[in-house]
């Protein structure tokens, strides 16, 4: 057993060391090399940690003065308008998710202060994903330390995306298909039509120490975001995250997605006859030139020396395209954080760009009228053109890079060849030949 003269040294070991250190016993004083090399260090530490000047700053403990809060009850008496523009939401829908978020971010309040509310908390993530501020910017908003907010704003946007964990699955059945399937036939005349994909890249701020690991195409850092909507502009299925330096073929192909379609375990329906037709052909996803063509993932034929029915093809498969455009561009001029560079790491980056998603399609089923408001598309059938498209021409949320030298099987060559036959004869729509021509 160690002497009690080493208990001595837990005081002021370095004196001790000077004055006996010569007749220690040898385990003695490997244990006091010990002690003296940890005592250091804490004494370093302390010397170098920078003592806080206040506790708090008197203005943030006058939240219920200077906050938001108050600006919004003004807003929802007197121009309810401005308040859904501030939230993207109405009261009674940020009520609703407010009720379902509570249990998963509200806090004890504690001798020293008064917990922020889970009212304060929700209004400052919503204001955060709405407005793209920086925290330092939202703070003067919502009299909430940059600190502070930057992990309020991850804990809600995590709780958000598991209480809204329903408004974004796959079809789990054929006749869940099917009515996907029904919606494209309608709305946008692509019969057996499964719904649109592509991906965007989200700009984020490089990272000390990851070199080029996210740097992309467009010579920017950034994360992807990929995804596959229906005919209503509803994601079905949200992949978030893959470094931008992947190429987007890789990209698509390491998503759980496409790993599922080409394992033929997604539970899509069997092939079926063209509507009027003898021509039976699987069911498709439609996407552009960033994806493969496969047996059951349609894309445009090649730009160069097109025929007058390649041409119509690609204008009807464009047309059922948009739609993940289309969604894109409202989930980005909703939430206007996916517009600027994000100054968060990657991890925290994947967080707020999926709470978007499930936010996009939560409101999509909430609060149509006031979320979609000015952001659908409207098809002038004699011209071609759309009358809402301005922010689809954005340049800062980035498209996939183009596909290039891939070989196609067999059989997505036979279905391409069957969908294009289709769309030229017993499929035409009436305006296709003015649009081409």
């Amino acid at each position: 057993m160690v002497s009690h003269t080493l208990c001595a040294i837990l005081c002021k070991p370095q004196l001790y060391v000077l004055r006996s250190y010569g007749n220690m016993p040898s385990d003695e004083a490997a244990c006091l090399a010990i002690i003296i090399a940890i005592t250091s260090e804490d004494v370093g530490i302390k010397k170098r940690r920078r003592k806080r000047r206040v506790w708090m700053k008197e203005w943030l403990k006058k939240r219920s003065l200077f906050s938001h809060a108050n600006l919004l009850k003004e807003l929802q008496l007197s121009s309810p308008l401005d308040y859904k523009n501030y939230l993207r939401m109405d009261p009674t829908t940020f009520g609703e998710l407010l009720v379902m978020i509570t249990p998963l971010i509200e806090k004890q309040h504690t001798i020293m202060r008064e917990a922020i509310s889970p009212k304060q908390r929700l209004f400052a993530t919503l204001r955060y994903l709405t407005s793209g501020l920086t925290y330092e910017g939202l703070k003067f908003e919502t009299a909430i330390a940059a600190q502070t907010l930057g992990k309020i704003i991850i804990e809600t946007c995590d709780a958000i995306i598991k209480v809204l964990k329903k408004y974004i699955k796959l079809p789990q059945s054929e006749n869940e298909w099917r009515a996907v399937s029904k919606d494209f036939e309608t709305k946008w005349n692509f019969p057996l039509c499964l719904g649109a994909i592509d991906g965007k890249h989200i700009h984020i701020f490089k990272l000390p120490g990851t070199g080029s690991y996210y740097f992309n195409y467009k010579h920017s850092f950034s994360i992807v975001l990929m995804g596959i909507v229906n005919a209503n502009y509803e994601f079905l299925i949200v992949d978030v995250g893959a470094n931008g330096r992947v190429s987007d073929a890789g990209v698509f192909s390491n998503t759980f997605f496409y790993k599922k379609l080409v394992e033929k375990n997604l539970g899509l329906p069997e092939p079926e006859n063209l509507p009027l037709t003898n021509t039976k052909v699987p069911c498709v996803f439609v996407g552009d030139d960033a994806f493969p063509l496969l047996e059951n993932l349609m894309k445009p034929f090649s730009k160069r020396n097109l025929t007058k029915e390649e041409k119509i093809y690609n204008y009807r498969v464009s047309r059922s395209r948009r739609i993940i455009e289309n969604a894109f561009g409202i989930l980005a001029s909703r939430f206007r954080i996916l517009l600027s560079q994000i100054n968060l790491c990657p991890e925290k980056a994947v967080t707020i760009t999926v709470a978007c998603c499930y936010l996009h399609n939560f409101l999509r089923h909430k609060n149509v009228e006031c979320y979609f408001q000015g952001g659908i598309d409207v098809e002038n059938i004699n011209t071609g053109e759309f009358t809402n498209a301005d922010w689809r021409a954005d340049p800062t949320l980035q498209t996939l890079q183009p596909l290039q030298g891939r070989n196609s099987t067999t059989t997505a060559k036979e279905v391409i060849a069957q969908f294009c036959n289709y769309f030229n004869t017993v499929g035409a729509v009436p305006w296709q030949d003015n649009i081409i021509s």
